[in-house]
């Protein structure tokens, strides 16, 4: 190891555990793609740190990835954490949202973005986004007899095995929203806010359900890496989200973590960090 690395480390665990001093939580950073492998490097991270609590505060920077991963990682909390909170101090898009919104708590800022619930397939070594193969088939199909040559072609080409995966994994990722915001995100909702209604499973569902619906409409987010900020998920999508602002300590010490860690990571051309008290 490098003099340098040694010296970046330990600035970046000194972050760390004011951010874990801060919340009275253990913490851990990952800063990645959300692909195969990451589910191993997250079990690995939370079982290195000695003298777990019952929190742990996940500060989240991803441009999203497979969600069968992120059904893994969320498993891999849930058994050693009683309360999850997820800090997204920059972005967690597709399933890297659907990673978000499976805590207690969500902490963002102006200049953090969680992104339309679009799940991503790999196809030909590539990850492409589901949800706009769904739609252009849909697209293709409602046009009937009056498709033109091109798009006749193009329908052709559409494999239906390839279309069914899409669909599945849209389901997932709906299905596993629905079951984490009713368990989890919902769980302190005990009463309606107008009329002081009991707030019973099946609503917490259809609430879950009418949030994950909205995040999975192409139509009114129209890109699949469309940032959705953080007034917008609290006044459109009816989602509760806590603001870093109101915790300067915490925003700080957050943004100077990921902005070191960052530079580290372009510096060594790595694309993938798991960080937490115990493993790096």
């Amino acid at each position: 190891m490098r003099p340098l690395d040694a010296s970046v480390k330990s600035q970046l665990s000194w972050y760390l555990r004011r951010i874990e001093e801060t919340l009275e939580a253990d913490a851990v950073a990952f800063v990645s793609p959300i692909l195969s492998g990451l589910d191993r490097s997250l079990l690995d991270a939370i079982e290195a740190i000695e003298d777990k609590g019952n929190s742990i505060a996940v500060i989240l920077d991803t441009p999203g990835g497979i969600v069968e991963v992120v059904e893994r990682m969320v498993t891999t909390l849930r058994s050693n954490y009683e309360n999850v909170t997820v800090i997204v101090p920059d972005q967690a898009m597709s399933a890297g949202t659907i990673f978000a919104l499976s805590a207690d708590r969500i902490m963002m800022d102006y200049f953090s973005c969680l992104g339309p619930i679009d799940p991503q397939i790999v196809k030909d070594g590539k990850l492409i986004p589901a949800l706009s193969y769904l739609a252009q088939f849909a697209r293709l199909m409602a046009k009937g007899n009056t498709l033109t040559t091109a798009e006749y072609a193009l329908l052709n080409k559409l494999d239906l095995g390839e279309l069914y995966q899409f669909e599945q994994a849209r389901e997932l990722s709906v299905e596993l929203l629905v079951k984490w915001l009713s368990k989890y995100k919902f769980k302190g909702w005990i009463k309606t806010e107008t009329r002081g209604l009991k707030v019973t499973n099946k609503m917490k569902e259809n609430r879950a359900r009418k949030i994950a619906d909205l995040l999975n409409d192409t139509e009114r987010w129209h890109s699949h890496e469309r940032g959705i900020d953080i007034k917008t998920l609290q006044r459109e999508v009816g989602l509760k989200i806590d603001d870093l602002a109101d915790v300067p300590e915490l925003r700080e010490n957050t943004r100077l973590y990921c902005d070191l860690l960052k530079d580290y990571m372009g510096r060594e051309e790595n694309y993938s960090v798991v960080h937490s008290r115990g493993y790096f």
